[in-house]
């Protein structure tokens, strides 16, 4: 695809740490690489530095035009939240460190962008990654897809110019709303 938009979504964990690189035009893409970070056991701290130079390793080696990471969800404890948001920060701080735009979208959003359902189980996104993306691997990893569910996330919403306007909707119900109102005729 020539003149292709580059991003590489990143699906953070500790311990796994899931990114997939898409190149596509907005509405078509196709798949480049994927894969999962996976630090040796060790002290938190060790396994944060591991995903920061893997993650820096990664982002010079494809040179992504635009980052997108998965945000913070409910988690079940207050000490599976904090720990994710340090591999987040980490990952941020690499994408940023390298120069990437980065965005990040709620973990709904990204469900409802690529399955239509802000409630779909992850058997459910690899399913719709692997019919969105050419070239997916047969047997996608769920931290995989996931990254690849976040990437076409930001890839759809990048090519909409509805949502690149400077008033853009603050969530996903009130971009759905603006969308109906246009089909409609409605102003925005």
């Amino acid at each position: 695809m020539p003149g292709a938009m580059v991003i590489l979504g990143v699906d953070p964990g500790s311990r796994a740490t899931g990114y997939g690189l898409i190149a596509g035009d907005g509405q078509h893409f196709r798949h480049v690489a994927s894969g999962v970070i996976r630090p040796r056991s060790g002290t938190l701290a060790e396994r944060l530095v591991a995903i920061d130079a893997e993650m820096r390793a990664l982002l010079v080696e494809r040179a992504p035009d635009q980052v997108a990471i998965e945000g913070l969800f409910h988690a079940r404890s207050p000490r599976t939240a904090i720990v994710l948001g340090h591999a987040r920060g980490v990952v941020l701080l690499a994408a940023r460190a390298g120069g990437a735009e980065v965005a990040e979208y709620a973990p709904r959003a990204v469900k409802l962008a690529v399955t239509g359902s802000g409630r779909a189980s992850k058997a459910q996104v690899r399913a719709m990654v692997g019919r969105l993306v050419a070239d997916a691997p047969a047997r996608l990893g769920l931290d995989q897809a996931d990254a690849l569910a976040v990437a076409l996330c930001h890839g759809f919403r990048q090519s909409d110019p509805r949502l690149l306007a400077s008033d853009r909707p603050r969530s996903w119900s009130a971009y759905v709303a603006r969308v109906k109102g246009a089909k409609s005729g409605a102003r925005p």
